[in-house]
């Protein structure tokens, strides 16, 4: 089967842009991504490509934006071998966890072992928003623990966790293609904690969490934020990636808004990974002032109504 390789670029080049518009090109048949210098190249089977879908999802982006794109057709190949010699390389984190693809044949021994189906090249670890989130995870002890994955992609994070000792993690992703990745991904890892669902912030209420990882962008952090620490245990901690380090700030004023505090940050490239916890204990409003009753036969006294 024949693919078109698509590769768009953008003024302004924004890299949450690029995220965005990844997702909603997944909802038209493009099955993976690859930001290559300053653009984007998106792929589909030629079979499944319709110029007119393309540019209905270009026509939807902010008028901020110009975008040009042009299209090449990649003959039938052996895309394994195409990932494993130009995209998606085994990756070794802090010397301890190794991110590689069923296809990789050569690589080196580590602890914790995660293997990715590369469907889409934003989650094989590759990224810096990932790996600091890996980087996070393996300082942390997760054993016994209840976790909450939002904008899982591959499910990578929510394996590792599972890794670490995790009892339970719910994934969340708005796209039902990163949905079946993380359950797919998930099986080839051997691992049955995972539950996997379509949706947003708007899903939960239900359960709480010791802790949650959410890995997506500025803006729907700074949206969501709130709803996550509705979500989280008293003493758990909130891992949160997918913006630059002059978005920082913003994060930083929103979480200590919702009483959270910083436990530090990691730098990559201008991407950030931050961590923050919420506190054990709740502030409880001072009650009213009650009427003193005498009880018969005591001589303790006690508030009541």
């Amino acid at each position: 089967m024949d693919y078109l390789k698509i590769t768009i670029t953008t003024d302004p080049e924004e890299e949450w842009f690029f995220d965005s518009l990844s997702s909603q090109l997944c909802g038209i048949g493009f099955e993976s991504f690859l930001r290559a210098g300053s653009g984007l190249e998106a792929y589909i089977p030629e079979k499944d490509f319709k110029t007119e879908s393309l540019e209905r999802v270009f026509s939807q982006q902010p008028e901020t934006f110009q975008i040009l794109w042009e299209k090449e057709v990649i003959k039938t190949r052996n895309w394994n071998e195409v990932w494993e010699k130009n995209y998606f390389k085994p990756l070794v984190i802090k010397n301890q966890c190794l991110v590689r693809a069923p296809f990789h044949t050569s690589y080196p021994e580590c602890r914790y072992e995660v293997i990715i189906e590369p469907n889409m090249a934003f989650g094989t670890g590759n990224h810096e928003t990932t790996s600091m989130m890996i980087e996070l995870l393996l300082d942390e002890n997760l054993t016994g623990k209840a976790g909450l994955d939002m904008g899982c992609g591959t499910g990578i994070l929510s394996i590792l966790a599972s890794m670490l000792g995790a009892k339970t993690i719910t994934a969340v992703d708005i796209d039902e293609r990163a949905c079946k990745a993380t359950v797919e991904n998930a099986k080839l890892n051997r691992i049955k904690n995972i539950k996997a669902c379509q949706g947003d912030a708007s899903l939960l209420g239900g359960q709480n969490f010791d802790f949650i990882l959410a890995n997506i962008q500025r803006n729907i952090l700074l949206a969501d934020m709130e709803k996550y620490v509705s979500v989280l245990n008293p003493g758990a901690k909130l891992f949160m990636s997918g913006f630059y380090e002059e978005d920082l700030p913003a994060i930083k004023q929103k979480a200590e808004s919702l009483k959270l505090t910083e436990c530090g940050f990691l730098e990559k490239n201008s991407w950030v990974a931050a961590t923050f916890k919420k506190s054990r204990v709740s502030r409880i409003k001072p009650c009213k002032k009650l009427p003193i009753i005498l009880l018969k036969n005591t001589k303790k006294f006690f508030r009541g109504r």
